[in-house]
């Protein structure tokens, strides 16, 4: 019974937009296949490891009674990366196999049933449900999911706040060492809606979403958030936790400000971070009259001290941070100059884009 009939890239790009998200190795085989669905009007391939699970159609009319099998994503992607673009590929049931056609090549796969296949379960109650463009979610992710924290074991850290109120989206990030923010204006009155989105899903997201102006339909709830784009779905569970009161930490009476061009600071810091020390990846910034140094040591002794002229009238500070994190905010940013404020080597700065409000970055001193 054949499923699809159709170019290579046709079925390849709807596949590689699921198969991101299926892991190596499962306890539960069929979570390394991808359910590849047939009905009347669309082909649809979609994959999940019980978290998170994303759904692609390709646009063919398929036609034909309904048909659904799972099959190893990895090897089914693998096989048509490796046929011409534009060769007609033959997917084909055969008993409990699936049969790939391109031209004179031939490849037999297992397959495992369609009703074995685990989805997610729609949930209930109520939900915030609004859209943006694709491309006001993507630099809104771009402005805060570095900080995320990776395998911390405050789980709650492992992933992005989406807040829902006043208007606003609020997004939130941080690893315990540094705070992102940034928000943006909604055009709807919505319930308030306060949830966790996992790690892997925004960067899942932060990958498929596109640069344009199409919409994306987003909806929370107290147990899922759903994206919904183009030909894709992603539908995701919740990190179930209570996640830091950010408004504590972002310090409001700093006096020690600066402003500056972003790009030749990110580069200096980048210069410098070469002879960093390559465990604790400390710097020096040194600010004086009108003029901020960097300083970069290693446990060999080595040295490297970049000087900037800049406008700046406040106390001398001598104050250590991650450079990492200095480089990652600046490296994130479109913008051509930024805003620091300070207040003792002992307190956290503040970085921000100058007659802005919706975007806040706070970053915690280190001693050196």
């Amino acid at each position: 019974m054949v499923l699809v009939k159709d170019k290579c890239n046709n079925i390849l790009n709807p596949l590689s937009a699921v198969s991101g998200i299926i892991e190596r190795r499962h306890t539960l085989p069929i979570l390394s296949n991808v359910l590849i669905e047939r009905t009347t009007q669309a082909l649809s391939f979609l994959a999940t490891d019980i978290e998170i699970q994303i759904t692609a159609r390709s646009g063919l009319m398929a036609g034909g009674d309904p048909r659904a099998v799972t099959v190893g994503a990895r090897k089914l992607v693998d096989i048509l990366r490796a046929l011409p673009e534009d060769m007609e590929v033959t997917l084909q049931q055969q008993d409990k196999r699936l049969l790939v056609k391109a031209g004179k090549s031939r490849f037999t796969l297992q397959t495992l049933p369609a009703e074995d296949f685990p989805c997610l379960a729609k949930p209930a109650g109520e939900a915030a449900r609004f859209v943006l463009s694709q491309k006001a979610l993507r630099r809104l992710l771009g402005l805060v999911q570095y900080a995320m924290a990776q395998q911390d074991i405050r789980y709650y850290l492992n992933g992005l706040l989406m807040v829902v109120e006043d208007r606003q989206l609020k997004l939130v990030a941080t690893d315990g060492h540094r705070l992102a923010y940034a928000s943006l204006k909604l055009n709807a009155e919505l319930p308030r809606q306060e949830v966790i989105v996992p790690r892997k899903t925004v960067l899942e997201l932060a990958k498929l979403l596109a640069d344009s102006d199409e919409e994306v339909r987003i909806e929370l709830s107290t147990t899922q958030a759903a994206f919904s784009f183009g030909t894709v779905e992603v539908v995701s569970k919740l990190v179930d936790g209570k996640f830091p009161d950010y408004t504590r930490v972002i310090p409001t009476q700093h006096k020690n400000r600066l402003q500056t061009e972003r790009e030749p600071l990110r580069q200096a810091l980048q210069r410098a971070a070469i002879l960093s020390n390559e465990k604790f990846r400390g710097v020096r910034l040194v600010l004086g009259s009108d003029q901020l140094k960097i300083i970069c040591t290693n446990s060999e002794q080595e040295e490297a001290e970049e000087e900037l002229e800049i406008d700046y009238k406040g106390e001398a500070l001598d104050i250590g941070f991650n450079i990492t994190y200095l480089l990652d905010v600046l490296h994130n940013l479109a913008t051509e100059r930024v805003l620091l404020a300070f207040g003792d080597a002992n307190s956290s700065a503040l970085i921000t884009m100058p007659d802005r409000g919706d975007y806040k970055y706070v970053v915690m001193p280190m001693r050196i």
